[in-house]
């Protein structure tokens, strides 16, 4: 078993796809792959609702498979889930590619956890990933991110940013991994200003999965907290956070606060990039990256690995220039965090 010991470096350019339909329902796309013959690796990647294309999460797995492909060659297949979905449509997903001699398998997001553990038992010559969840197994990669540690940054750079002292939160679906983004962004807030005040509203709950893949819901969202004068809106959720991304831009003085990719760099949201404060990275790329390549090299990565503020796997985006004037602040209590002085929290 190998474990991370290294990060590679990130800034890993974006490659645009299309998608098409397959009869099981979810959509692919399979890559031409790289002409440089260096590799036969077929990688197959299973995303989350919102897919290759929701500049998010998602968006930065595919970046990682991307500059795998680029680098190693190979021929990738890409497969996206619904929000109707079931665990039997997933373990279907990820049976499909470890059948047809894709290796590794990504499963990219939590929902895919029950899926894994009923799949990999069954190809135990393949090596299987997880994004976001714990699943034991002697050939599976657990990619853990402590986001929490990047939200907190986040909520320091919003406290010290807010002019209303009223800052929101969106979550996309009510859950414990998205509560861990509310934990150390609301955290993050307190610690800085005491005084201020953080709404949360979450877009779905449960086993309801459209809280990640719906723009307008963001919209809504983000406008009703605009009217109760809120100033700086932190979203953690998908797709629908380009949603929360644009009604903010349309408002002055507001600033929008991206997540898991630097959403002020994604060329979709260019119109709107002057209202993005700054972004909570969260480096699936370098993750998805590190697991390919330890595959070409013939030493697979295995057991859970976790991407953190001390690795580099977490961290706060600067494009754009916006958090210059507080990077001092910041530098400070990333120390603290990297050191232990500043515990932050992973539950509200």
């Amino acid at each position: 078993m190998r474990r991370v010991t290294r990060f590679a470096a990130a800034g890993i350019a974006t490659a645009a796809l299309a998608l098409s339909a397959t009869a099981c329902g979810a959509s692919s796309t399979q890559s031409s792959g790289s002409s440089s013959g260096k590799s036969s690796l077929k990688v197959g990647i299973a995303y989350d609702v919102g897919g290759r294309g929701d500049h998010s999460f998602n968006d930065s797995a595919a970046r990682g498979l991307d500059k795998a492909t680029k680098e190693f060659g190979g021929t990738p297949k890409e497969l996206t889930a619904k929000t109707t979905d079931t665990d039997q449509d997933r373990e279907q997903y990820l049976d499909d590619l470890a059948s047809n001699g894709y290796n590794p398998v990504i499963a990219v997001g939590f929902a895919y956890a029950n899926a894994l553990k009923a799949e990999a038992p069954k190809f135990p010559k393949t090596t299987f990933a997880i994004v976001d969840s714990v699943v034991p197994g002697a050939n599976i990669d657990s990619m853990s991110f402590a986001t929490p540690e990047s939200s907190y940054l986040a909520g320091v750079a919003a406290a010290l940013k807010s002019k209303t002292g009223h800052i929101g939160f969106i979550g996309g679906v009510d859950n414990a991994l998205i509560k861990g983004f509310q934990a150390g962004f609301q955290q993050g807030v307190t610690d800085t200003k005491p005084s201020d005040k953080v709404t949360v509203q979450y877009l779905s709950t449960g086993s309801d999965l459209s809280g990640f893949s719906s723009p307008d819901k963001g919209a809504s969202a983000a406008a009703g907290m605009l009217s109760q004068g809120i100033d700086v809106v932190y979203s953690a959720a998908g797709s629908s956070g380009t949603g929360s991304i644009e009604t903010v831009a349309a408002k002055k003085g507001a600033w929008a606060i991206g997540v898991d990719s630097d959403q002020y760099q994604d060329p979709a949201l260019a119109k709107y990039k002057n209202s993005i404060l700054t972004s909570a990275v969260k480096n699936v790329d370098v993750a998805v990256f590190d697991l390919i390549q330890s595959i070409h090299n013939g030493k697979p990565l295995t057991g859970n690995n976790t991407y953190n503020l001390a690795n580099g796997g977490v961290s706060l985006a600067t494009s754009g220039g916006f958090i210059k004037d507080i990077q001092p602040q910041l530098d400070a209590v990333t120390k603290k965090i990297i050191s232990g002085q500043i515990k932050v929290k992973q539950t509200p």
